[in-house]
C-alpha cells in the first residue's frame, strides 16, 4: 500500500529540544519528522498548558503525550520518591492501556540499555513504569509491584486506577506531586459511564498538574470534565483539507470551539456497498477476494455488531473466504489473557496476499488500538453508536498510509451515508460486486446466497453446538439492531430478517417476539431430524439426551393426564344421562298414577256426556305437550301384553320401570 505522510516539521524545530535518548528512539521508531498533531501538542503541554486535543485516528497522538510525560519527568528538579507517581495514564480499555504501556516500555528499555553515557546530569533517568489493569495482577499485586519497582509512571483503566488510588492503595500511593494526567480516548470515558469514577480520581489529585485530554471525537459531556478537571485549557484540533483524489493535514491550537471539516485522514478510501439483506455474507466474502487480487491487500478487520455474531462468523467464514486465510476473533466476551493473545498475534502476524489475516471483532477493537499494518476495515454491521464510526475506519490508514474502509448497508440504510456526511465523514457508493462484474442494483437476489447458504448449514450439521452458536447470534443481532441510536435509519421493521437469517445460513428460525409479525414468506427450514441432531461434545450430547428424557416423560405425563380429565368427563356425563332418563322414568309414572285415579273417577261417572266431558278435563290437565295419552297408552298396551306372557317384566321394567 503507498503512503502519504502529512509532515509539520522536524523535531528538532519544538521550542525545547528533546532529550537526545529520547530523540533517537523517536527517530528509531521510524518517525522522522513531526505529524500536524505533535507540532500543535508538545510544545504546549511541555510549557505547563493543559490541553484539550481532537484528531483522526492514526495522526499521532500517542506520541503527542508519550514525549511530554517522559521529558517532564525526566527534567524534574528533584527524583520521585519510591512510593510517588509522577504521571498518571487513563484509558477507557484494558487493550488500548496495554498499547500505551507497550510505546513507554520501547522508550524506556531502549534507555535502560543504552550504553552510552547519558551525560553529567542525574535527572536524565528512565522513569519506572507500572501497567495496572493487567489481567496477570489484581489490585494488591498492583500494589505490591508499585512499591517493588517505585513506578513514576502509572497507566491503567478507570476502575483499577480508583481503586490503586483510593481503595487498597489509599495508604500508599502518594500523588502530592504529580507532574500529569492524561485521558485517552477521553470521550469514550465518558460513554462508558466512567465520569462519576473519574471525578473522584481527578478530585483526589493535586490542583498544580497538567492534564490532557485526547481524542479522535469530543462530545458535549466533557465540558463539565473540563471544568472539575482542566485550568483554561487550548484546544487543538487537526483539519483535514482534502483537494481532488489528495489531501493534506493541518492543526492547530486554540482556544474556543473546536471545528473540523472531516473526521477521518485524507488518505482513507471510505465506501458504502448497498444489497440486499441476503447478500451481506456474499459481498463480505467478494470485497475480501477483490482487495487480495486487485490490491494485494493482506491483513483486514471486520466489524460485528455483537459478540456472538464474531463467534458465528469465525466458525462459518473458514469456508467462504480465500484459502490461506487465518482468523482471530475478539470481542469483550473473552478473558483478558484470551483478547491479549489475539491482539499480539493478529498485530504480528506476517501477513502477505497468499496468507491474509482477519481480525473477526466488536467495538471493543474500534478505539485508539494502533495496528499499523491493516490494509482494510469492513464494517458488516454499522455500530449501533455513530461516534464508533470513525474510529472504526480510522484503524486503516494510519500515520498517513493509504487504506480502504467498507461498511455494508441493506435497503433504507443508505440514508446513514447523508447522516456520516453531516457527522464530517464523507462516503463514496461502491457497487456490490458479482463473481466476475458488478451486480445491476436492479436485479433479484443473488444466485450465490443459496450456494453459501448450504455451505453455511453443511457447517452448522456438522455439530449442534454451531446451530445454537448461530441462533444465539442471530437473536444477539437483531436485539443489538433494535437499539442503534440512529433509529429513524436502522428501523426493525423495514429490516428483511428473513434475507438476514440467510445471511447467518441458519436451519430454522429462531422463536422471538421480533418474528411474531415479520413477514417470512420465502424462508424455508432445513432438512433437519432434531431428534438425532446431536452435539459433537459428548457431555453436552448426553445432556441433551437427558434433557430429551425428561421431555418424553412430561409428554407422556401430560398425555396421561390428559386422557384421565377426558375419560372422567366422559364418565360425568353418562351420569348425567342417568339422572335424567331417571327424572322421566318418575315423570311417567306420575303420570300413570293420575291416570289411574281418573279410571277410578270414570267409574263413578254415570252420564257418557259427563264422562267425555271429564275425560277431556284430565287430558288437558295430564297432557300439557299434547303427546302424555300417546305415552300412557302406549304403557297400557305394554302392561296388557304382560299380563297375557306375550313380553316380559324385565322388557317392561326397563321400558317404563325403576332400572
Amino acid at each position: 500500500m503507498s503512503t502519504s505522510t502529512a509532515y509539520a516539521g522536524p523535531w528538532s524545530s519544538l521550542p525545547t529540544p528533546l532529550t537526545p535518548w529520547v530523540l533517537d528512539v523517536v527517530e528509531s521508531m521510524g518517525h522522522e519528522r513531526m505529524t500536524p498533531v505533535q507540532n500543535a501538542t508538545i510544545p504546549l503541554f511541555m510549557k505547563h498548558k493543559d490541553v484539550i486535543v481532537e484528531a483522526v485516528t492514526g495522526s499521532g497522538k500517542t506520541l503527542a503525550f508519550v514525549i511530554p510525560v517522559l521529558e517532564k519527568l525526566i527534567r524534574r528538579g528533584t527524583k520521585l520518591r519510591k512510593n510517588d507517581v509522577g504521571a498518571l495514564i487513563i484509558s477507557p480499555t484494558r487493550e488500548l492501556a496495554t498499547q500505551i504501556h507497550g510505546i513507554f516500555t520501547t522508550f524506556l528499555s531502549a534507555q535502560s540499555q543504552s550504553s552510552e553515557d547519558p551525560g553529567p546530569s542525574t535527572l536524565e533517568y528512565p522513569p519506572p513504569l507500572l501497567l495496572v489493569s493487567s489481567n496477570h495482577s489484581s489490585p494488591a499485586q498492583d500494589i505490591e509491584r508499585f512499591l517493588s519497582t517505585g513506578a513514576d509512571i502509572v497507566i491503567g483503566t478507570p476502575g483499577r486506577i480508583e481503586e490503586f488510588l483510593l481503595g487498597k492503595g489509599q495508604t500508599v500511593v502518594n500523588v502530592k506531586d504529580l507532574e500529569v494526567l492524561v485521558l485517552d480516548e477521553a470521550d469514550r470515558l465518558l460513554d462508558l459511564g466512567f465520569q462519576t469514577t473519574l471525578t473522584r480520581i481527578i478530585t483526589h489529585l493535586p490542583k498544580q498538574r497538567r492534564t490532557g485530554l485526547f481524542s479522535a471525537t469530543m462530545t458535549d459531556a466533557l465540558s463539565e470534565l473540563v471544568r472539575v478537571g482542566l485550568r483554561n485549557p487550548s484546544r487543538i484540533t487537526v483539519q483535514v483539507q482534502v483537494k481532488g483524489d489528495g489531501g493534506g493535514e493541518g492543526a492547530q491550537g486554540k482556544k474556543g470551539q473546536i471545528t473540523q471539516e472531516r473526521r477521518i485522514p485524507a488518505s482513507l478510501q471510505n465506501y458504502y456497498v448497498s444489497c440486499l439483506a441476503s447478500e451481506k455474507t456474499v459481498q463480505l466474502s467478494r470485497i475480501v477476494s477483490y482487495e487480495i487480487e486487485q490490491h494485494q491487500s493482506s491483513q483486514f478487520i471486520v466489524y460485528f455488531a455483537t459478540g456472538a455474531c464474531v463467534d458465528h462468523f469465525y466458525d462459518v467464514l473458514p469456508g467462504l473466504l480465500p484459502s490461506g486465510t487465518t482468523l482471530h476473533s475478539l470481542h469483550g466476551h473473552l478473558s483478558p489473557s484470551a483478547r491479549t493473545r489475539t491482539l499480539t498475534a493478529f498485530s504480528e502476524a506476517i501477513s502477505t496476499p497468499t496468507s491474509p489475516s482477519i481480525l473477526l471483532c466488536t467495538d471493543v477493537a474500534a478505539r485508539g488500538l494502533d495496528l499499523p499494518h491493516v490494509d482494510v476495515v469492513i464494517q458488516y454491521d454499522p455500530p449501533t453508536d455513530p461516534k464508533a464510526f470513525p474510529h472504526r475506519c480510522g484503524r486503516t490508514a494510519r500515520a498517513g498510509r493509504s487504506g480502504k474502509a467498507y461498511v455494508l448497508l441493506v435497503g433504507k440504510e443508505v440514508g446513514y451515508v447523508a447522516f456520516m456526511n453531516i457527522r464530517r465523514v464523507p462516503l463514496k457508493p461502491h457497487p456490490a460486486l458479482s463473481e466476475n462484474e458488478e451486480l445491476d442494483e436492479t436485479r433479484s437476489e443473488d444466485p450465490q446466497v443459496s450456494s453459501f447458504l448450504e455451505t453455511i448449514r453443511k457447517k452448522l450439521l456438522a455439530d449442534r453446538a454451531f446451530h445454537d452458536q448461530a441462533a444465539k447470534a442471530f437473536v444477539s443481532f437483531v436485539r443489538a439492531y433494535s437499539k442503534h441510536e440512529a433509529q429513524y435509519i436502522f428501523r426493525l421493521k423495514d429490516l428483511d430478517l428473513v434475507g438476514a437469517a440467510k445471511s447467518f445460513g441458519l436451519l430454522r428460525l429462531p422463536k422471538m417476539p421480533e418474528l411474531k409479525d415479520a413477514n417470512i414468506g420465502g424462508w424455508e427450514d432445513a432438512e433437519v431430524d432434531w431428534a438425532t441432531y446431536a452435539y459433537v461434545d459428548r457431555a453436552q450430547e448426553e445432556k441433551r439426551l437427558k434433557n430429551l428424557s425428561k421431555s418424553s416423560e412430561i409428554d407422556e405425563t401430560r398425555q396421561k393426564r390428559k386422557t384421565e380429565r377426558e375419560e372422567k368427563k366422559r364418565n360425568n356425563a353418562a351420569w348425567s344421562d342417568k339422572v335424567l332418563k331417571k327424572e322421566e322414568r318418575d315423570k311417567r309414572k306420575e303420570k300413570k298414577d293420575r291416570k289411574k285415579r281418573w279410571l277410578k273417577e270414570q267409574a263413578a261417572a254415570k252420564s257418557s256426556q259427563d264422562h267425555k266431558r271429564s275425560r277431556d278435563q284430565v287430558e288437558a290437565e295430564v297432557d300439557d305437550d299434547g303427546d302424555d295419552w300417546d305415552d300412557l297408552a302406549r304403557e297400557e298396551r305394554m302392561a296388557k301384553k304382560v299380563r297375557k306372557g306375550a313380553v316380559s317384566q324385565k322388557m317392561f321394567d326397563v321400558e317404563f320401570g325403576d332400572l
